[in-house]
């Protein structure tokens, strides 16, 4: 079955032309392919005009729900994915809509796939199947990573097992030697001729060990026809020229999988067995033409989220008592309350009969929140990562902005904490969009107002793009930024 392959980037509007001369389908096809990423949420149709093609974000009212395909080009069709996503046979690399300087960015494509992995693995969950219980699909690709990567950290499956042996290197087993060696008796003390002790030792010829090598080996090899395995940044991994069908049935060695489960107690050889078995039972039904893997997800804008509260250290669920702060915690706070908490929660009152006060459960949340030594000075910065192409130039019109909400929630963070701030003296205060950027620099591009605000003395909103590729390097390292570096200008 032959593999093509094409990079998309995220929002941006293909029309059914362009995807089947992308993907190489034919013009019977393309209508059944579009109909199955729909299905998952991965592709979104809108109406085809010149102002949709304008534009790089969507918005709920673009969508076109209609499940009508015409064979002309009235719709225009929308990635609303970042990541790859497995069709039968076609691959389709969908990068993120910031990036537009290349329609091949193999090494940014790279960058992105570890930050979506770094992100997952907080879930430390497999995916086996995509959709709900009626659009499932079995994700080959999710559990192929998997075994690739559980491979790299843990090695092969290995049987062990424990050998007694006399006078040896491992460790001394004392009751065995009591109760069973000889002993002579001097001075009362006892001496022993012989020690009993204990070591492990790995069964090379194992039955799993030659699963596992030949499934790796299976693996390794799918994700090189996909051309996926440099997109992963991984070594093509060869352990054994044996074939599965070599060692035995599949329906046999899946048997012994089973029963291998059942009296394996280690939780992670559990796991590595259940997904061996996961892939031999659905290796044959991927193949069908229809067959959906995913590795990536539908919200990009939580991951960069993630990345900016990470790299920019974010205070907003540290204890108030920890924080640099000017003076000491004023008398009105606990030590231990965290910012979060500052923030007032709605209250509602009933009245007549029924007086009653209710305070309700939730209430503003920023993203993330530094206080610190900034440029000199103490500065409590109320940050909002904001997954957004944000055109803001002279002679062009305002597009792909956040929304009012968006605006008067950040002047309300401030209003939230202006009473903290005043009684710890904190010099100044900044309210701060960050979005991502592919240049290789942070940029002051401008600001965001709202005078009526504005005018309580509450702090303009600055916004910045900020290189994706130096804050991805620091989030997969843990490494945070020092916010003296673009902060001198605001």
């Amino acid at each position: 079955m032959k593999i093509t392959s094409a990079f998309v980037r995220e929002q941006k509007r293909y029309s059914k032309s362009d995807l089947i001369k992308l993907l190489h389908l034919k013009t019977s096809e393309v209508s059944s392919y579009i109909e199955k990423l729909k299905s998952y949420g991965i592709l979104k149709a809108v109406k085809n005009s010149r102002e949709q093609l304008n534009l790089s974000d969507l918005i709920e009212n673009d969508v076109e729900l209609s499940d009508v395909f015409e064979d002309n080009d009235d719709y225009l069709y929308v990635f609303t994915y970042v990541g790859i996503v497995m069709v039968g046979n076609k691959v389709i690399k969908c990068y993120p809509k910031y990036i537009l300087s290349s329609e091949n960015p193999v090494s940014e494509m790279k960058q992105v796939l570890k930050v979506i992995a770094h992100y997952s693995s907080k879930e430390q969950i497999i995916n086996m199947y995509n959709g709900n219980d009626e659009t499932s699909s079995f994700n080959m690709l999710a559990v192929i990573l998997y075994l690739i990567n559980d491979f790299h950290d843990y090695g092969i499956y290995t049987y062990s097992q424990d050998v007694v042996e006399i006078n040896g290197q491992g460790e001394i087993l004392w009751d065995k030697t009591i109760n069973d060696a000889f002993v002579l008796i001097r001075n009362n003390r006892p001496y022993y001729t012989e020690l009993y002790t204990s070591k492990t030792v790995d069964d090379d010829f194992d039955f799993f060990k030659r699963v596992h090598e030949c499934i790796l080996t299976q693996c390794s090899k799918q994700l090189t026809e996909t051309a996926l395995l440099e997109l992963f940044d991984m070594e093509l991994i060869e352990l054994t020229e044996e074939k599965l069908e070599e060692i035995a049935d599949i329906d046999y060695i899946k048997y012994r999988l089973l029963s291998e489960l059942n009296v394996q107690f280690n939780t992670r050889k559990q796991l590595l067995l259940k997904t061996m078995y996961a892939y031999l039972e659905n290796s044959k039904a991927n193949e069908d033409m229809y067959g959906l893997s995913l590795y990536g997800t539908n919200s990009f804008n939580l991951i960069w989220e993630d990345v900016c509260s990470e790299v920019l250290g974010n205070k907003l669920h540290m204890p108030v008592g920890k924080l640099k702060l000017p003076v000491k915690i004023d008398s009105e706070f606990d030590p231990k309350t965290k910012l979060i908490d500052i923030i007032d929660k709605p209250i509602w009152i009933a009245t007549g009969e029924n007086s009653a006060i209710k305070e309700a459960k939730e209430t503003l949340i920023p993203d993330l929140i530094n206080v610190d030594m900034i440029g000199g000075e103490y500065r409590f910065v109320i940050f909002d990562a904001k997954y957004y192409n944000i055109q803001l130039q002279n002679g062009k019109p305002l597009r792909s902005y956040p929304g009012v909400g968006d605006v008067t929630k950040q002047y309300l963070y401030q209003l939230a904490y202006k009473d903290f701030i005043e009684k710890h003296n904190i010099s100044f205060v900044d309210n701060v969009f960050l979005m991502p950027t592919e240049e290789d620099k942070f940029t002051h591009i401008g600001i965001a107002r709202m005078k009526m605000l504005s005018n309580l003395g509450l702090r303009d909103i600055s916004v910045w793009k900020l290189s994706a590729k130096q804050m991805y390097s620091k989030y997969l390292v843990g490494k945070t930024l020092k916010l003296d570096l673009f902060y001198t200008k605001i």
